[in-house]
């Protein structure tokens, strides 16, 4: 089954009601009745032309979470982000097990590494190279650029890595099942990002170790940042890190 249907699975039966949605140009919110709120990466660039991108239900706002939950299956990007952060609503809320921090402290990297980074995760670049003997990561380019190549090479490079680091946006693309395939003899597979759903039971059966993603911590602050525009940059005091060791 795909993962993106895992978590569809996984999450059935929960009767909460959707509050609030946000379709940022970075970023995609959604807000239950509880408050709770999860986000993920709005892939604007693929969202199509004309003045509506989301072309779904009407209104979203006041539905049962179960229903959009069934846009995360979606090969509309847009569709599939609201699926996701719908998930990631539910799902990533604090648990006694997190671990919080970034993530490269969870790591052993070395000189001896190569490691596979699935998405341009800037912060983690320099202290990355610091630590191992080669990085290359992969981004949604034409060409190669550097130590950058193009998203359709990972597939061919991950087996050839230690370490594999894949955004929690590919399962908004539907790649992640690929990728997680291809990385299947790396020693080490973390799943992360603030896309990331915190639902260990669907990475069961695949070689991902660890899973890092974000549980906001004020939602206000959040679904006004994604509706200015913002991303990651901004959210840093109104989220948590954390990680979840899976082995």
């Amino acid at each position: 089954m795909p993962l993106a249907e895992k978590i569809v699975a996984a999450l059935d039966g929960r009767d909460e009601r959707v509050l609030d949605v946000r379709i940022g140009l970075g970023y995609t919110a959604v807000q239950l009745a509880d408050g709770s709120t999860g986000v993920a990466l709005s892939f604007s660039r693929q969202a199509g032309f004309g003045c509506t991108v989301f072309r779904g239900m009407r209104p979203i706002a006041g539905r049962p979470a179960a229903e959009l939950l069934e846009l995360l299956p979606s090969s509309d990007p847009i569709e599939a982000a609201v699926g996701l952060a719908c998930a990631n609503a539910l799902a990533n809320r604090p648990a006694e097990e997190f671990v919080d921090g970034d993530v490269l402290e969870q790591l052993d990297l070395s000189s001896e590494d190569h490691v596979g980074m699935v998405g341009n995760f800037g912060p983690l670049v320099g202290p990355v190279r610091k630590k191992a003997g080669r990085l290359t990561i992969f981004e949604q380019i034409e060409e190669p650029t550097g130590d950058m190549l193009p998203a359709a090479e990972a597939v061919r490079v991950l087996p050839e890595c230690q370490i594999a680091l894949i955004t929690g946006t590919t399962i908004i693309n539907h790649s992640v099942d690929d990728l997680l395939s291809a990385a299947g003899n790396c020693r080490t597979v973390v799943v992360l990002g603030a896309s990331t759903p915190l639902l260990p039971g669907v990475f069961a059966g695949t070689p991902v170790d660890m899973i890092s993603g974000v549980v906001v911590t004020d939602a206000p602050a959040i679904l006004q940042i994604v509706s200015e525009g913002g991303g990651m940059r901004f959210f840093k005091p109104y989220i948590r890190k954390v990680n979840l060791p899976l082995r």
